[in-house]
């Protein structure tokens, strides 16, 4: 069994799930939402960096999956996106955990089994495959989505995504 951290990045909700997975069935360990208050956008960063990292020290994954930017209408929204995914990834980094990116579509497609799911959808099936019974948080689902996705991906996704330490296979 892996434990692996699932992040749906943000600048102002990061959402989080910590899952124990053999490849075919996951058991929640852990998930929420980190909320990120106050204008000051360096400050934010670092909340999240230290967030992560309590919770890298706190449940002790093995692994790091997280979903990769969007190109957004918005490009500074898209920076800002980009700037959060790479604090949560230097948390991951700096305490030695691989760390894997998967798309938005990929990760759907591993959930739901269609990479055009919408949120409720993805919600629905990650309830349904970790046996919850409580509403879940759009960011959280997000997260325990990007965990699973991660799971089921021992194949060519993974071989073409995974960053290690700075470095790619």
């Amino acid at each position: 069994m892996r434990r692996i951290l699932g992040i749906d990045p943000g600048s102002r909700v990061t959402g989080y799930g910590i899952i124990v997975s053999d490849g075919s069935r996951s058991r929640h360990i852990a998930s929420g939402c980190i909320r990120l208050e106050g204008e000051d956008f360096s400050m934010r960063l670092g909340e999240i960096y230290r967030r992560i990292a309590g919770l890298v020290a706190e449940f002790a994954p093995e692994e790091l999956a997280i979903e990769q930017v969007f190109v957004a209408r918005n490009p500074s929204s898209s920076l800002k996106l980009g700037q959060a995914r790479g604090a949560a990834i230097c948390a991951a980094v700096v305490a030695g955990l691989p760390v894997s990116e998967y798309t938005p579509r990929m990760i759907k497609l591993s959930v739901v089994g269609t990479g055009g799911a919408d949120k409720e959808q993805v919600q629905h099936m990650v309830r349904r495959l970790l046996g919850l019974q409580e509403k879940l948080l759009p960011d959280q689902a997000d997260a325990l989505a990007v965990a699973i996705s991660h799971a089921h991906s021992s194949g060519h996704w993974l071989k073409r995504s995974r960053v290690t330490a700075g470095r790619r296979p």
